[in-house]
């Protein structure tokens, strides 16, 4: 990575340099030279298409990584909750996209001082909102402030989730946003979650285009109200190349292509995306041995297991596992092909996450790796700097 990365603490230091196979398990580790390809194929992507990146750091939830994803070309980070960007802006970011609705006061009130903050550094934050009383909050806290926040009406396009209904609904919502001083009408966020998983090619643009006419009719009512729209963010990593060619996205919010998770490795490629690697993993050891199975020390502790269990990286001469629950501590792995040999003890599995974001949200830091997986050595200690930030 280019980015100057934490290697601060005494304990980081004695680990910097270490065999990759002398790390404890479990844990994570990034793949540095694989995450590396990975920023630099999504920030060239955007760049030929003329679309704006900003990745959402929910998933790496590094102000590490997301300075190299800045260095790379991105224009900010997206975060999902305030305290987030609170981590985040405490060691030193300062273009930061709240992509979610916040009522309370005491948060909006974090939400204005927050802006202060990155205001004294040239930086600027952004907020999503999708009711009348949200902007009035809002305004009421950033009065107290002097400093200026973007904000984005939310539309729901489909993640029937946040968000006002495509069309006429954004507008009295704009035209609030513009009675504030503080406060600018920055544009449209339109997210569809659900459709970056859709599992073909054909499922994710035949969404993508439904998508699309939401976004249109809502650019029209906007336009026919003498309101136009500077940006629409939204997009993710698994249709951003299809949501591009819409011509209805300026900035793109795809986060978890930097490390890739099984879930996402299950979708049919688009050959019009650049091809990203899986870059983070469990790793994990095997702790005991038995006929037709052996148990390693990843249990759920170690990886979320909402979009599914992990899938078993193994090399070319290594025999094929699958990972079966064993709860909190204990991971089950057997044989793909019934009989084939299994590793022995004390033997490393790399285990690829099913959802890498909740994943990276149970560790403190994530190992950076060079030199491949099996005889690498850590390069970069990475602290996760908004773990466990849910506020």
């Amino acid at each position: 990575m280019s980015a100057a990365l934490d290697t601060r603490t005494p304990q980081h230091l004695t680990v910097v340099g270490m065999p990759v196979h002398d790390l404890p398990t479990p844990c994570l580790v990034v793949d540095l030279d694989a995450l590396n390809r990975n920023v630099q194929r999504m920030a060239a992507y955007c760049a030929r298409h003329k679309v704006r990146l900003r990745p959402h750091a929910k998933t790496h939830k590094s102000a590490d990584i997301g300075r190299v994803q800045m260095q790379a070309g991105a224009v900010g980070v997206c975060v999902q909750k305030v305290s987030e960007a609170e981590a985040l802006v405490d060691v030193g970011a300062s273009k930061l996209l709240i992509t979610n609705e916040v009522i309370a006061p005491l948060k909006l009130m974090r939400v204005a001082e927050l802006a202060q903050c990155v205001a004294g550094r040239n930086g600027q934050l952004g907020i999503v909102v999708d009711s009348l009383q949200g902007i009035d909050a809002l305004g009421a806290a950033m009065a107290l402030v002097h400093a200026s926040i973007d904000v984005y009406v939310e539309i729901n396009v489909g993640q029937n989730r946040c968000g006002v209904p495509p069309g006429e609904a954004a507008v009295p919502l704009a035209q609030a946003i513009g009675q504030h001083a503080n406060m600018r009408f920055a544009g449209l966020q339109a997210y569809n979650g659900k459709l970056q998983h859709a599992r073909t090619v054909a499922a994710r643009r035949q969404a993508v285009a439904d998508v699309a006419v939401q976004i249109q009719a809502t650019r029209d009512a906007l336009h026919a109200a003498g309101l136009p729209v500077p940006l629409v963010t939204g997009g993710g990593t698994g249709a951003f190349a299809i949501e591009i060619a819409s011509g209805q996205y300026d900035e793109i919010q795809a986060g978890s292509y930097v490390f890739m998770d099984a879930e996402y490795m299950d979708n049919e490629r688009d050959p019009s995306q650049p091809e990203f690697e899986n870059s983070l993993f469990v790793l994990t050891q095997v702790m005991s041995v038995s006929a037709d199975h052996v148990v390693c020390d990843a249990g759920h502790k170690s990886h979320a297991i909402d979009a599914g269990l992990p899938r078993v990286w193994t090399a070319e001469d290594e025999t094929p596992l699958v990972f079966a629950n064993g709860g909190d501590e204990h991971g089950i792995l057997r044989a793909a092909q019934p009989g084939e040999a299994l590793p022995a003890l004390g033997s490393l599995i790399w285990l690829i996450p099913g959802h890498c974001d909740p994943t990276v949200n149970l560790h403190r830091r994530l190992y950076g790796v060079r030199g491949g997986l099996r005889h690498g050595r850590v390069d970069h200690v990475i602290r996760v700097d908004a773990r466990g930030c849910v506020q």
